[in-house]
């Protein structure tokens, strides 16, 4: 545990937790499940499970004075903070991390910087128990246990058992209908897909250079005209924009052969979606989710938020309703996934402060 490298990857832009997610401040940035931002508490878990590595950081290069302000509240110096110009996805930002290891067999915990898990012993023993096939070159990714049909994830159906508590991959599902997720959760045997990996530097490579060949060139190209000082790694602006836009699933895992997937419950949520919020959340006796200033009569069931205006509500039941200092958000409590459409048309002011340096 104490040789892992965590790698965090911090280039997303939350827009389904839009109007407090916004392009300049998205919701990794954000204290959304306690008093720490997102970012924050994803580097306190990784020491807390035992990685005391420094961490190998990828981020927007737009989020440069955000990210350094964060890291330096909790006393993170990473080993290496790579500045994305422009997203492309979880393959080339992985790539680059795998390419900046400190030795070609370097085992490299990825994950995301906007989720929560709540159980930190139990995601520690799942990366113990990831960790002898991770340094054996498998390609190992964690699965959720599932508590109920979700229609918002993509899952992987667990194969002939490893070892103890590890699985060889039988296929990955795209994110189903109910209908489909409901007869995946009754045949048992199928993971939520968490977005966390455990891989060797050096096997990563080796399969993205059999299945994603162009890809790995154009990250090598963009890193090799990178700027660099100290621990900051830029890479050319032009070169990287070149490089093929794709995530580790299809780029990679769903080709490989030797992928393995760790079931495990461990109070996991991406924090997609408003709905997840209030799933996780601290609720009243009448299953409201209230933050900031809020005064709710004969209401059930419902998710108030304000960062700014009070919000006042009456009889009300099954609705998200999110308020900032410029806007607000009324939506029907499952539709929360389709945010992201309104998110799309914030002001341009705040898309042009979120694109400063690219």
């Amino acid at each position: 545990m104490r040789s892992i490298i965590p790698v965090i990857l911090s280039g997303g832009s939350g827009t389904r937790l839009w109007p407090i997610s916004t392009a300049a401040s998205p919701k990794q940035f954000i204290a959304l499940a306690g008093e720490e931002s997102l970012l924050q508490q994803t580097v306190r878990r990784a020491r807390a499970a035992g990685l005391v590595q420094a961490p190998i950081l990828i981020a927007n290069r737009g989020h440069d004075a955000l990210l350094g302000e964060q890291l330096r509240a909790i006393h993170c110096m990473p080993a290496r903070l790579i500045f994305e110009p422009v997203g492309r996805n979880t393959a080339p930002a992985i790539a680059m991390a795998a390419l900046e290891a400190p030795s070609p067999d370097a085992l490299l915990l990825v994950m995301p910087s906007d989720h929560v898990i709540a159980d930190v012993p139990a995601f520690a023993a799942a990366i113990e128990r990831a960790a002898p096939q991770a340094a054996a070159g498998w390609l190992v990714t964690f699965g959720i246990t599932p508590d109920h049909p979700e229609t918002g994830y993509g899952y992987i159906r667990c194969g002939e058992a490893i070892c103890q508590g590890v699985h060889q991959v039988d296929r990955f599902v795209e994110k189903p209908d109910s209908d489909r997720a409901a007869r995946m959760i009754a045949e048992g045997g199928h993971c939520w897909k968490a977005g966390i990996f455990l891989l060797r530097a050096d096997a990563f490579l080796e399969a993205m250079r059999l299945h994603a060949p162009a890809m790995l060139t154009a990250v090598e190209a963009a890193l090799a005209s990178a700027t660099r000082e100290g621990r900051r790694i830029d890479p050319d602006a032009d070169a990287f924009a070149a490089i093929p836009a794709d995530s580790i699933d299809y780029a990679v895992l769903e080709k490989a052969a030797r992928v393995a997937v760790v079931p495990t419950a461990m109070g996991w949520s991406d924090l997609g979606s408003w709905d997840a919020l209030h799933a996780i959340g601290s609720r009243d006796e009448a299953d409201n989710l209230s933050e900031g200033e809020v005064k709710a009569l004969d209401s059930r069931n419902c998710l108030f938020k304000s960062t700014g205006p009070r919000i006042a509500a009456i009889g009300v039941s099954d609705l998200i309703v999110v308020a900032t200092g410029d806007t607000v958000l009324i939506a029907p409590r499952g539709r929360s996934q389709d945010v992201r459409r309104l998110a799309g048309q914030e002001s341009p002011s705040a898309t042009r402060e979120a694109a400063t340096a690219s």
